[in-house]
């Protein structure tokens, strides 16, 4: 069980508007032909845009000291290799 509502494809070609209105406020549904399970219908997760300073400030406690001496490193070590040629034989 999907713990949540089926709709035929006739349902949705016919009531399109209603399941779509739906979708958006954040209905999921599972959508079936010929009495089989096809698929989900189901409404997108929203990207924050920001993360607000409190949570930023707490997750910059919580994360491990960076050694800029080790950075600079590993950007000398990068920059020096070189670039592998994909024609040679």
């Amino acid at each position: 069980m999907t713990g949540q509502p089926e709709i035929t494809q006739r349902d949705l070609r016919t009531r399109s508007k209603e399941i779509m209105d739906a979708v958006q406020s954040g209905q999921a549904f599972t959508v079936t032909r010929d009495g089989h399970r096809i698929g989900e219908l189901v409404p997108l997760r929203h990207r924050r845009r920001f993360v607000p300073r409190g949570e930023f400030a707490a997750m910059s406690r919580a994360a491990p000291d960076v050694s800029l001496d080790a950075f600079r490193s590993d950007q000398d070590a990068t920059t020096q290799q070189e670039p592998d040629d994909p024609y040679a034989r």
